[in-house]
């Protein structure tokens, strides 16, 4: 935790990072333009709170505000706008080929999009998110850990050295021999990226409906006592397909405009 003084209220916290606050109490305090970022707050409870203008992104469930349950309110209005989004709810074999492609057809436009953008696009971090290199390494090492690891159960050469763990198996990941100082060119990462979207396919046409059905374990970073099956593996590995092109495309967005802003 650091404290600074400095263009701020007496005694203002700027920064709190790894503390342990469950239970807390926390009451008459100013929390205005603050920042949470991989922060676990189930559970939560807010009363009287003030929360204009927030922005909220995540995973959210049984969330309630004044009474009303906001989840299936948030899932029809995502679904209404992004009708592809409504493909993850069908677990089916080809119900998870459908989804695949559209999403590998959503990506390949945003790669041409990115293609036309200025030189170095694609390494630019927006609010200290990854970048675009970065969340398509990310999508690799998912896909390595839902795939192969879980789907298919490889436990030899399974992750890429250069895919991008999210934070919380950060200290883990050369455990599985991800190598977190690798900085692969954006050509090797798409065309590692593209052939990990082509195993995912090649895998949906040869599965048979039993296979699907079938006990799968689950990557090293998941409760191993919480059971799935190979198709819920998959489902996870196209979830994550369709919530990092979201994000992908929201910093591409906010790049172009403030690109635009600045001619």
């Amino acid at each position: 935790m650091s404290h600074s003084d400095e263009g701020g209220a007496q005694g203002c916290i700027d920064r709190i990072d790894g503390a342990d606050l469950r239970g807390g109490d926390i009451r008459h305090a100013d929390m205005s333009g603050a920042s949470f970022r991989e922060v676990a707050l189930n559970g939560v409870r807010m009363r009287g709170v003030a929360l204009a203008g927030a922005d909220i992104d995540g995973f959210i469930y049984g969330l309630r505000v004044n009474g009303v349950e906001v989840e299936p309110l948030i899932e029809a209005e995502l679904n209404k706008r992004y009708p592809e989004r409504a493909l993850l709810q069908d677990r089916s074999i080809s119900g998870l080929r459908t989804a695949l492609d559209a999403f590998d057809s959503m990506w390949e436009a945003t790669y041409e999009r990115v293609a036309s953008m200025p030189q170095g696009t694609v390494e630019v971090s927006v609010d200290d998110e990854w970048s675009f290199a970065q969340t398509l390494r990310h999508l690799v090492f998912c896909t390595d850990g839902w795939l192969r690891w879980g789907a298919q159960g490889r436990r030899v050469d399974v992750f890429w050295p250069a895919g991008m763990p999210h934070t919380g198996f950060a200290a883990d990941a050369p455990g599985v021999g991800v190598d977190q100082e690798a900085a692969p060119s954006y050509e090797e990462v798409l065309e590692v990226r593209r052939g990990r979207v082509q195993e995912v396919r090649d895998f949906l046409d040869a599965i048979t409906p039993e296979q699907a059905s079938s006990p799968a374990e689950p990557p090293p970073w998941m409760d191993q006592s919480e059971p799935f099956v190979v198709a819920q593996c998959v489902g996870v590995v196209l979830t994550e397909e369709w919530h990092h092109h979201s994000y992908a495309t929201r910093d591409l967005d906010l790049i172009d405009t403030r690109s635009g802003s600045s001619t």
